[in-house]
């Protein structure tokens, strides 16, 4: 049994999340846990809301609540809507969590006392009628590049130009629209990641196996232009970690807190805490996950993300852990993803742009998403969410595929044989060959999800699922019952072990319709068929079934085009 470390990108407390956030890192990280549970594993899988910066802050304001009260309120929907897609998170963490103040704290501690840390005098904007200085997504103003009115002060949204507060034409304050910006001193720490740099490199280098999209975008920050910079890690804002050393006050970092993307990625440790707190347990309990001194030596420790993330977790938050010079565990294997893209655009939460998750499920139950997404991860390339594609994945796969052979075989073992696995007839050729080709490709499927191919492992198991259609079509137990009973009721048997057989390999994608299958067939036995011809012989003549409800429904043409015209793009 090995022991798996799994952790999700953790999203913005900032509303609700679409589906391409959820696609990008949760849910392929759900896939993978679940299988790694399947395969008697042991797994630690942990995700949380990142509760500090700019946009918390600014979503507050928006909502009319105090930040804290907001963040409290976004985290509890944020959980139950990752419940609603069935996320099997461990721990669904807080990064406004106490554990994360006394981490983020520890870490920026060590990193001073390694010399890894040095002050910055600069220039920031200040809000004379705000009175503070104002970050970068405090300040809006015209683009400089495209005369879009309400640029950021870190990014154009419209033309995507990465920008400075400082860039922007008629700047103004998002707080309270006002225009008497100036320019002030102000004092920073900045975490000195050009020192770590060829620790870094030999790091990322050590990587053969990990995706080219991972290594590429590595690479890239960490020679391009000038190459690695030293990054500023902490901000002018009243919401977040304060600035102190260990335990000790930082002179002259006096109201100001650790920036979000130093914090952040310390939430994975954090949260880990959390789960032992949770569940009454000692420090001892997560530093085996963490800490190669306790334990996490024999750790394997993956990351799911969307590619724009991967800068932050290859150099960043490894500069954060190798810089403290403690024995904290790295990741071993960054999943990284492109863009979903929604029906000619971008999904954008900032802008309201496409489905987000709520909306999701108050039209059709997770399953139905959850097999649309993983089998159009966005892995080589962008993918794009349309609704023909999803009706016609939706039909075909689930419902035509395996909604069908499920339906059939349990209606007519019913009707021709009663409610219980019958007893006659043997195994013959045609079963010993679906066998062997099932067995063939479950190995095939296992290697698929393990490199974590999350659109061919898809592909792989709609193929499982069509060969059993295929046996049944050549087979035609409801043509042989007329001639041969014994043989029909051997068929019958087969099949009916097929989906107890589909329920353990289907249930990493689609966990709710693989309960459904496994209940309907009587049983609760979830072990993986690494014996495929004993799970083919599970269940035993005389066992109990039942006709499970429509696994997957339709989708009609009617209600697509409803769903069209009802989620255009825009979220009022």
């Amino acid at each position: 049994m090995a022991r798996i470390l799994i952790t999700s990108a953790i999203p913005y407390i900032n509303g609700i999340k679409h589906l391409g956030n959820l696609v990008g890192s949760q849910l392929p990280a759900d896939l993978f846990a679940r299988y790694m549970r399947a395969r008697g594993h042991e797994v630690m899988f942990i995700c949380a809301t990142d509760e500090h910066g700019t946009p918390a802050e600014l979503a507050a304001a928006k909502a009319g609540q105090p930040v804290a009260d907001y963040c409290a309120e976004m985290h509890g929907v944020q959980a139950e809507i990752a419940r609603g897609f069935r996320l099997s998170f461990d721990h669904f963490g807080r990064s406004s969590s106490p554990r994360n103040h006394v981490l983020t704290q520890h870490f920026a501690g060590r990193l001073a006392d390694n010399g890894l840390i040095r002050e910055v005098t600069e220039q920031m904007i200040y809000s004379v009628d705000d009175g503070r200085f104002l970050p970068d997504r405090y300040v809006e103003g015209t683009c400089p590049n495209c005369g879009y009115e309400s640029a950021r002060g870190d990014q154009c949204d419209n033309c995507t130009k990465q920008l400075d507060p400082t860039d922007l034409i008629s700047p103004r304050s998002t707080i309270s629209g006002s225009t008497k910006l100036e320019l002030r001193e102000t004092k920073h720490l900045y975490l000195m990641q050009r020192n770590l740099r060829d620790k870094l490199e030999a790091w990322i280098d050590s990587k053969h196996d990990w995706p080219l999209l991972t290594t590429s975008i590595a690479k890239k920050w960490l020679n391009d232009g000038d190459g690695l910079q030293d990054r500023g890690i902490t901000r002018d804002l009243h919401w977040g970690i304060p600035v102190r050393r260990g335990d000790q006050p930082w002179p002259g970092m006096e109201g100001k807190v650790f920036y979000v993307w130093f914090d952040a990625p310390i939430e994975y440790i954090a949260a880990t805490a959390e789960w032992a707190d949770a569940n009454g347990l000692d420090d001892a309990a997560w530093q085996r996950w963490w800490r190669t001194d306790m334990g996490a030596d024999d750790v394997t420790y993956y990351q799911f993300m969307g590619k724009d993330n991967v800068p932050f977790h290859t150099l960043s938050f490894p500069a954060t852990i190798l810089g403290s010079g403690e024995p904290w565990k790295l990741v071993d294997y960054l999943k990284s993803f492109n863009y979903l893209n929604y029906d000619g655009g971008q999904f954008s939460t900032s802008r309201g742009r496409g489905v987000f998750m709520d909306q999701a499920l108050s039209i059709l139950p997770p399953d139905y998403w959850r097999w649309w997404l993983l089998s159009h991860a966005p892995e080589s390339s962008d993918a794009e969410f349309t609704w023909e594609n999803f009706q016609g994945s939706v039909n075909k796969d689930l419902a035509d595929v395996l909604g069908n052979l499920v339906s059939r075989v349990t209606k007519f073992a019913t009707a021709k044989f009663g409610g219980e696995v019958p007893a006659g007839g043997s195994f013959g050729p045609m079963e010993t060959a679906l066998i062997a080709d099932l067995g063939a490709r479950i190995r095939e499927y296992e290697t698929l999800m393990q490199a974590m191919e999350v659109r061919k492992a898809a592909a792989e198991l709609r193929a499982i699922w069509v060969i059993g259609n295929e046996y049944l079509q050549a087979a035609a137990p409801w043509t042989v019952v007329k001639t041969d009973p014994e043989q029909a009721q051997a068929m019958v048997r087969l099949a009916l072990n097929l989906i107890r057989v589909y329920a353990i390999l289907s249930q990493p994608f689609i966990p709710d319709a693989s309960a459904t299958m496994m209940a309907a067939m009587g049983s609760d036995d979830w072990t993986w068929p690494d014996d495929l011809p004993a799970a083919m012989r599970q269940l035993e003549p005389g066992q109990a079934f039942a006709v499970p409800e429509n696994l997957f429904r339709k989708i009609t043409d009617e209600e697509r085009a409803d769903w069209q015209s009802r989620f255009a793009g825009v979220r009022t």
